[in-house]
Order: structure tokens, then C-alpha cells, then sequence
């Protein structure tokens, strides 16, 4: 693959990442629509994009998904949504990469994988900084929200492992959204009394769904094979941080002291970890 192709690619990938967090946080705060609606058109609108490039593109390697994977996604989306009602952008973004990493690294040590002294060092470092951002204070998450985005990132880093050799990234991606998409139409209508849908709210949950989440992951799985692995761990890094600046750009949020040393702790000890693995 040509360089300039792969810069793209990459920096497309990991802006659609970041803007995930931003199209929830913004359609939570400044329109009508509730979390699980949100939920909802989000899994559908990217089952629908998926499966109709997972058939256009034709590709000899199989891969369907399947339902544990896609109540791992379900679980994931669902909790990040819920989450979001009250987390900042670059807060919840931080949460989430943590758990995920930390659900990833935690299954490496579970199934015999030897860390080294500064592995160790680092994941002890990322703890901290996650242990230090939610403890009480004036500037510290909600608690509730906070835990939401742990259980959304540790179901996430469980939908990644499951992924891994499943077959072709966006035949399993499209049909794990298109077994998601089922389940959250259940939670919406097992909360219809709380179900408001705002026109604006569901436009940003159909970016979210088809193209920040559907063509994000399309991106991302094209231009994998093409980057280190170190490199691509190196790289998402950089997820919560365009997530915290488009948060201050675009919602006015404030960086506080604790978000920055809990950045640098975190993200640090993690790169620590993944960049000696």
C-alpha cells in the first residue's frame, strides 16, 4: 500500500475514533435524544453500512460474527452512551482506551504472557492515573458515569479479542452490529417511557453509527496490516487526546490539572506496556 495511502488512512481511523466520543457527548448535551435511542440508530445505521460494503467489496476471506461478540458490542455501545450523559469528552475517552487496554493486558497475563520490570512499572503508573482521576474532588467524573465507561471499555476490549482471527474484519464487524442492532431496539423498547428523539440528536447518531463507527472500523482494519503492531498501539494513544481537544474546541469543556496528569499517567504507563510487548 502506498505511504500517503496509509497516512490517510491512519489519520482518518483515529479522528473517527476521537469523534465518536464527540458526536455522543455533543448529541447527549445539546439535543433531546436519549441514550438508548441513541444506542439504537447508532448500531443500525453502521449494521447497514458494513453489510452493504462487506457485499460490495466482495472479498474470498469468510466472516460472519457472531452473538457473544455481538452482545460484547451491544453491552459496549449501550454503556457508552449511558455514560456520556454526564462525562466530559476527553474524560470519557481516557476511561474507555484505559479499560480497554487494561482488559487486553489483563487477558495477556491470565493466559501466561510475562511482563517485564518497566511493563509492570507502566501498568502500575496507568492504574494509578485511572485511581487518581476518579477519586473525589471538585474536578473529578461522576462515579456512576465513570464505572459505565469501564464496563463500555472492558466489553469493547472483549469484542477485540474475540475478533482476533475471525475471519474477514468487515464481514465480522457487519455481522456482529447487524445481531447488536436487535438487542438495542430492545433496550429502547423496554424504555420507551424515557425514548425522545430530537432531529439533530439522530443525525448525530447516524454519523456516529455509519460513518464514524462503520467506515472508522473499515479504515482501521485496511490500513492494520500495513502498520507494526507497536505502532498501531502507539498510535491509538492519540485517541483520547483529539477527543479531549475537540471537546474544548467544540463544547467549551475546561482541561482541568487532573485530566492532564491522569492523561500522562495513563496513556504513558500503557505506552510503557505496549510499546516493550
Amino acid at each position: 500500500m502506498p505511504l500517503t495511502r496509509i497516512i490517510l488512512l491512519t489519520v482518518l481511523s483515529l479522528l473517527a475514533f476521537a469523534s465518536n466520543s464527540l458526536l455522543c457527548r455533543i448529541a447527549l448535551k445539546q439535543t433531546y435524544i436519549d441514550p438508548a435511542s441513541f444506542t439504537c440508530i447508532r448500531l443500525i445505521a453502521g449494521a447497514i453500512v458494513l453489510w452493504v460494503v462487506a457485499n460490495l467489496r466482495k472479498r474470498k476471506q469468510e466472516g460472519r460474527g457472531n452473538w457473544l461478540s455481538a452482545m460484547a458490542l451491544f453491552a459496549y455501545a449501550a454503556a457508552f452512551s449511558f455514560a456520556y450523559v454526564k462525562l466530559t469528552a476527553g474524560t470519557g475517552a481516557l476511561i474507555l482506551f484505559g479499560a480497554v487496554q487494561a482488559t487486553m493486558i489483563g487477558y495477556g497475563l491470565w493466559k501466561g504472557e510475562k511482563l517485564r520490570f518497566l511493563q509492570w512499572l507502566g501498568l502500575i503508573l496507568a492504574l494509578a492515573g485511572l485511581v487518581g482521576l476518579v477519586l473525589p474532588g471538585l474536578a473529578a467524573p461522576p462515579l456512576g458515569s465513570a464505572v459505565l465507561m469501564c464496563v463500555a471499555g472492558a466489553t469493547w476490549g472483549v469484542y477485540s479479542l474475540r475478533g482476533r482471527g475471525a475471519g474477514d474484519p468487515t464481514k465480522v464487524s457487519a455481522g456482529n452490529f447487524l445481531r447488536a442492532a436487535p438487542l438495542a431496539i430492545v433496550l429502547s423498547l423496554l424504555l420507551f417511557k424515557q425514548v425522545e428523539l430530537d432531529p439533530l440528536g439522530v443525525f448525530y447518531a447516524l454519523v456516529s453509527g455509519g460513518i464514524t463507527s462503520g467506515l472508522g472500523y473499515i479504515f482501521w482494519y485496511t490500513v492494520l496490516p500495513s502498520l507494526k503492531t507497536s505502532n498501531a498501539a502507539t498510535l491509538q494513544l492519540s485517541v483520547p487526546v483529539i477527543a479531549a481537544l475537540g471537546g474544548i474546541v467544540f463544547l467549551g469543556e475546561p482541561l482541568s490539572l487532573r485530566l492532564v496528569l491522569a492523561s500522562v499517567a495513563i496513556l504513558g504507563g500503557i505506552g510503557l506496556v505496549v510499546l516493550k510487548r
